[in-house]
């Protein structure tokens, strides 16, 4: 009975791993490689108009997480993963039909609305106090895989075929709902029924508890989401790298990052000094940019990318397992969809502002403004007493 549940659980884990990759690959080529590319060369967008579209999905996405987070305590996990997917596919579909600027906007927004849903679930997932950095550590790594590995074939795909590379993307979001539809059909306990006023009692006390955190919340999603619209062309033009080149210079960045997840997670765990990890981990990120923004060799931007991605995998397990401590019980997927909220500020305002410096001072400058953000949060950082 208790193997049979044990595989239960197993398999509904691999289920939702399955889905989270699926869709962010997707996220990952339409944002990092399809957007810029199709909308800059095929369009004939300006990069200030391609930052406002990836902001527009970032801003439904970032507005509607609370309320995804309240309808995961209170309905069916599969009903509001299905609803949120197809909503989201209808955005996806909608971008072969956008030749204008403002249906371009749009269809990214509606793309934006259903991203949210399955991540929340996984954040969830996370409870154990003693292993939650090795936890994060494990979902980040499915995460950045699905996100990493959407820009690299995306980059190779579209040196051949735009029409093609945008048929695979509707595919496989496609098969991420179809899965969807197998996922337990899973009610929130009554336990969790709680007063809507009451939770945000709770909610409001724990974000006061947590201001220190917020400053770091904000800039660290906003320094890197600056990146988004200008990386291809910064690639290309500034360090002269061919499409081949850049997704091997992904791949390899992502493969390191990667690798360093779940190990990094666990010794965060092990040690519980976090504050060391985000202090190391923000300075070289700081550091690497600054060293791509000098327009290095292309051997050595490989390296870079390598010491980019140890770099964030040493942050993003300590930072969330710190944020994790911050969540009320029985209000998971509230709590979550709050930080995700204040996170998620960060990443709706990067891209425009990454798009209005790339479009007035150039593409390198963006890099510097991103290096400068996360120097700024280590030294923030450096004299607090973090948990």
């Amino acid at each position: 009975m208790a193997s049979s549940r044990t595989g239960s659980i197993r398999s509904h884990m691999l289920l939702i791993t399955a889905i989270l990759f699926l869709e962010n690959f997707v996220r990952g080529g339409v944002l990092v490689s399809f957007l810029p590319i199709y909308g800059e060369k095929t369009l004939g967008l300006s990069l200030d108009i391609i930052g406002v579209a990836i902001t527009a999905h970032y801003l439904t996405d970032t507005a509607l997480k609370i309320a995804i987070g309240y309808l995961l305590d209170r309905l069916s996990v599969r009903l509001v993963v299905q609803a949120g997917l197809l909503i989201s596919f209808a955005g996806l579909f909608a971008l072969q039909f956008a030749t204008v600027p403002w249906l371009f906007i749009t269809a990214s927004a509606v793309y934006g609305i259903g991203i949210s849903p399955i991540w929340i679930v996984c954040l969830t997932s996370v409870s154990d106090q003693s292993s939650r950095g090795g936890q994060m550590g494990y979902w980040y790594s499915i995460w950045l895989v699905g996100l990493g590995a959407g820009p690299v074939i995306c980059n190779v795909l579209l040196d051949y075929s735009s029409s093609f590379t945008y048929s695979l993307l509707i595919a496989l979001y496609l098969l991420s709902w179809m899965l969807s539809l197998f996922l337990k059909n899973r009610q929130a306990p009554a336990i969790r029924r709680i007063p809507f006023r009451k939770q945000l009692l709770v909610l409001q006390n724990r974000l006061r508890k947590m201001k220190l955190l917020l400053p770091g919340m904000v800039l660290q999603t906003m320094g890197a989401s600056m990146l988004v619209p200008v990386l291809p062309k910064f690639a290309e033009t500034q360090l002269g790298f061919t499409g081949l080149q850049y997704s091997v210079l992904l791949t390899l960045g992502g493969i390191c990052a990667v690798a360093g997840l779940v190990p990094m997670g666990k010794l965060s765990d092990k040690h519980g000094r976090k504050k060391i990890f985000l202090l190391l981990g923000f300075s070289f990120l700081a550091l690497c940019l600054v060293l791509l923004a000098i327009r290095p060799p292309i051997w050595y931007c490989f390296i870079i990318a390598m010491a980019l991605g140890i770099a964030y995998s040493a942050v993003l397990p300590a930072w969330n397992a710190l944020l994790g401590t911050y969540v009320p019980p029985k209000q998971e997927g509230m709590g979550w969809g709050i930080l995700s909220t204040v996170e998620g500020i960060g990443v709706m305002v990067g891209p425009v502002v990454g798009g209005l410096i790339g479009s007035s001072s150039g593409t390198p400058a963006v890099v510097w403004a991103s290096a400068a953000l996360f120097a700024l949060i280590a030294l923030y950082y450096l004299p607090q007493k973090l948990k």
